[in-house]
């Protein structure tokens, strides 16, 4: 639950801080309840709308079928990445918990991880080639381009919520050590 909340947090506060500044200061200054979710929530997804048509430059009809075609495949996606978040959890797990790693535990997470990926390419495949009926090439280059300013901002939030609470900003990968 408080997973959900910081989460409704990070992404109010990205949508937030894509526009004025001021409108950035106010929304990090008030805290976020329960009840104030939907209401959040619903802001967001209103605040990207606008920025996806302004700035791909899409019609109200290209806009009505951006948001059929993401319904589509924002679930596959959302699903894969928590899979391959696990199983990267699961293999610092397995390299770290003991003196020994299990080779065949770690072959087959590995095994898993590349099958994850190829999974995600072809969802995005797909999805670029659905997204090729109805935008030109210029809107898609634009639309990946903003989905990437999305995600670095979500993680730059992430990090400073991370530093903020006492964290290290970024996570440690564990297992991993600099070598002299």
């Amino acid at each position: 639950m408080i997973k959900s909340v910081k989460r409704s947090f990070l992404l109010t506060t990205l949508a937030l801080s894509l526009s004025a500044a001021s409108v950035f200061a106010q929304a990090v200054a008030a805290p976020v309840t329960k009840a104030d979710r939907p209401a959040l929530e619903q802001q967001f997804r209103e605040r990207v709308a606008r920025l996806t048509k302004d700035r791909v430059g899409l019609t109200d009809a290209q806009m009505a079928q951006l948001e059929q075609s993401n319904a589509r495949f924002a679930p596959q996606l959302s699903q894969v990445a928590a899979q391959e978040r696990e199983t990267r959890r699961q293999l610092r797990q397995e390299m770290t918990a003991s003196g020994q790693p299990n080779q065949q535990k770690v072959s087959d997470l590995l095994d898993l991880s590349l099958r994850l990926q190829k999974q995600r390419i072809s969802i995005v495949e797909s999805e670029q080639k659905e997204l090729a009926r109805f935008m030109t090439p210029v809107q898609r280059a634009r639309y990946i381009a903003l989905q990437g300013q999305f995600r670095r901002r979500a993680q730059e939030l992430d990090r400073q919520n991370g530093a903020q609470k006492g964290g290290m900003g970024q996570r440690a990968r564990p297992g991993l050590k600099k070598r002299p």
